[in-house]
């Protein structure tokens, strides 16, 4: 279980991305965080895979603060941008084996795991390319991959699908349950709300930098789309 502890992050003096948020994400399940641009999505998330630390409040990771060791919480998780990066000069294989080198992956573990996500992506023949070549979505496939190489309990995920054709997209909903349905969690962020409405069990939304309001999907979609549900409030709060 994760569970954010009165989290609070400022750039500048009184000026704050998030300020006081308080949250619980389930075991098995996939949790949507929507937000209107500049709502502080970003910068939660950050925190939460330790590129950012907090000002102030905590998060816990079963029950244990993650910086209380960093190096056995950051084993158990991945993270996937919204805006992939990579070495551009090696072959999606070697920066694949380079991954699973750091997360001590065996060698045969790897080489099923990559086959297996490869194949489902279509990329088995670019892996032997260098980075260079390959489009945003074959990058963005490669950076999917990579996350899922040594079976992360936590799964962040932020826009993980901006550049990818329907069927990858499809792939990475269905992967998204299939980790959900091992008990795994899966921290996922997107503008697409027809995406989060059909895949996620609970979803927050969160506006200028604070929590408008969180509960289980199929509650908050009894009378209306979380589409419009998510402009209702959101827009009587920005108006």
């Amino acid at each position: 279980m994760i569970e954010f502890k009165n989290l609070t992050k400022s750039y500048k003096k009184d000026v704050y991305a998030v300020k006081d948020l308080s949250l619980v994400i389930p075991d098995g399940s996939v949790f949507g965080f929507l937000g209107p641009n500049g709502a502080g999505k970003s910068t939660t998330i950050k925190m939460l895979c330790t590129i950012l630390n907090a000002n102030s409040g905590s998060i816990l990771f079963n029950g244990k603060d993650i910086n209380s060791n960093l190096m056995e919480y950051k084993s158990q998780i991945a993270y996937v941008p919204d805006e992939p990066t990579f070495y551009q000069k090696i072959t999606g294989y070697k920066y694949l084996n380079f991954i699973a080198d750091i997360f001590k992956v065996g060698s045969v573990e790897r080489k099923e795991r990559i086959e297996k996500y490869a194949k489902l992506f279509d990329l088995t023949n670019a892996l032997n390319d260098q980075i260079s070549t390959y489009s945003h979505g074959m990058g963005q496939k490669l950076s999917l991959i990579a996350a899922l190489i040594h079976e992360p309990k936590l799964l962040i995920l932020d826009e993980p699908m901006v550049g990818l054709d329907p069927k990858a997209s499809r792939i990475v909903k269905d992967l998204m349950r299939e980790e959900a349905s091992k008990g795994n969690t899966v921290f996922f962020s997107t503008h697409v709300l027809e995406v989060a409405q059909s895949i996620c069990d609970y979803v927050a939304i969160i506006d200028k930098g604070k929590l408008v309001r969180t509960d289980k999907t199929e509650n908050l979609v009894k009378d209306e789309s979380l589409e419009d549900f998510f402009l209702s409030i959101t827009e009587d709060k920005n108006a």
